[in-house]
């Protein structure tokens, strides 16, 4: 399986950032890690292990990038409004760093993006913000409700980026259409701490009249195992799909 490393300068948060990429062609996939993660955890939880006969045959190309929670969700040191700005600020690395030089790479015109735990919060709500862009997302034990990390602020950019409190209220045909077609797979364990945000999560994509997958894995658990069991599952259905 092939393996690179990149390393670069980042225009918008005026620091180096790290990726893990694996695989030479394919459907290129976003992967997120876990909140405050580094871009290894895929690789070392096994992860990457999990999908590499698809990463070999060709079938995917992975790009596990860096990310920055402790700088902006998770950093405490500042104020709500600019956490929420330095995580508006690292979409746009993700959008026009990584995303658009995966496209370049594989020659293709979607993404998919997935992540883990906090990662399926980043996967799932820059696909909603972006359906032009990305064609599949994978949520594993994800959760996404960001007012646990602003303390009672709000203000536009944390709405727009709560996708509980926006996609009840998405009336735009534009974007609806859009994330109708998109390839949606949300999953978490019978014993996951996240299983009422996905039930709600899904929830919502219902009332909206959006086709998704939703599934509770018995005596899943919030862990590396069985994310890997759904990362399996769900590469699978996107492949099967794209036939």
């Amino acid at each position: 399986m092939q393996e690179s490393y990149h390393k670069w300068h980042s225009q918008y948060l005026n620091h180096n950032l790290e990726m893990l990429v694996f695989g030479s062609y394919g459907y290129p996939i976003i992967l997120f890690p876990t909140e405050k993660g580094k871009y290894y955890d895929c690789k070392n939880f096994s992860l990457i292990t999990s999908i590499q006969h698809f990463i070999e045959e060709g079938k995917i190309k992975i790009y596990c990038p860096e990310v920055i929670d402790s700088e902006s969700w998770y950093n405490f040191d500042i104020q709500p409004a600019e956490r929420v700005k330095k995580h508006i600020i690292y979409e746009k690395v993700i959008l026009n760093d990584v995303l658009e030089f995966a496209k370049y790479e594989t020659e293709q015109k979607f993404v998919g993006v997935a992540g883990c735990s906090f990662g399926g919060y980043h996967a799932i709500n820059l696909a909603f913000r972006h359906p032009d862009k990305i064609s599949s997302v994978i949520s594993m034990g994800g959760f996404f409700d960001i007012k646990q990390f602003i303390y009672g602020y709000y203000d536009d950019n944390c709405y727009f980026n709560n996708p509980p409190d926006y996609m009840p209220n998405l009336e735009d045909e534009w974007y609806l259409e859009k994330i109708r077609t998109m390839k949606i797979f949300i999953g978490t364990g019978e014993f996951d701490f996240t299983i009422n945000e996905n039930k709600k999560l899904s929830d919502i994509l219902t009332s909206k009249s959006i086709n998704h997958s939703f599934n509770i894995y018995n005596a899943g658990k919030h862990d590396w195992e069985t994310w890997k069991i759904m990362f399996v599952d769900y590469v699978s259905k996107i492949l099967e799909s794209n036939k």
